[in-house]
């Protein structure tokens, strides 16, 4: 079972959540293009929630960012997200209110972790057993794992 498979509890959570109180602060280009400040709606209750997850790709030329839905297997804000657009995000200190968003495919989702793995194969070493992986991009089961792993781009309205 990989790390990520349930979603974190206790000290991890405070951890990740840490992040969203330098957004909070307007102190989000602390942490640059790395992660991506998430403000959505519950899908049940309609309350504002928020979460701060690490980036996959960054396009500043789009501009647009990618992000992997990877705690868990279908975490809450992914879901909401589903259920409504997005109300924001911040990305360094930048602020896009309700921006545009997709869903990438298998395909492109199995091309977005290859370029992760190549543009940062340390980095890819050390994350891919946690989430549960495979470390070599050789590995027949890359097909498998993007089309169950989910990716969304949001990029500034227009």
């Amino acid at each position: 079972m990989a790390l990520t498979d349930r979603k974190p509890r206790g000290l991890l959570r405070i951890l990740l959540r840490a992040p969203i109180h330098l957004y909070r602060a307007r102190l989000g280009w602390l942490v640059g293009h790395r992660f991506v400040y998430l403000a959505h709606r519950g899908r049940k209750t309609g309350a504002r929630r928020e979460v701060v997850v690490e980036v996959v790709r960054h396009d500043p030329d789009v501009p647009e960012v990618v992000v992997v839905a990877a705690w868990g297997k279908n975490p809450d804000w992914y879901r909401n997200i589903q259920a409504a657009p997005a109300i924001e995000v911040r990305l360094g200190s930048q602020r896009w209110p309700a921006p545009e968003q997709r869903f990438l495919d298998a395909a492109e989702v199995q091309r977005l972790l290859l370029d992760y793995q190549q543009a940062h194969p340390r980095a890819w070493k050390r994350l891919a057993p946690l989430l549960g992986f495979p470390a070599d991009p050789a590995d027949e089961r890359w097909p498998e794992v993007a089309a169950r792993t989910r990716a969304i781009a949001f990029r500034p309205r227009r």
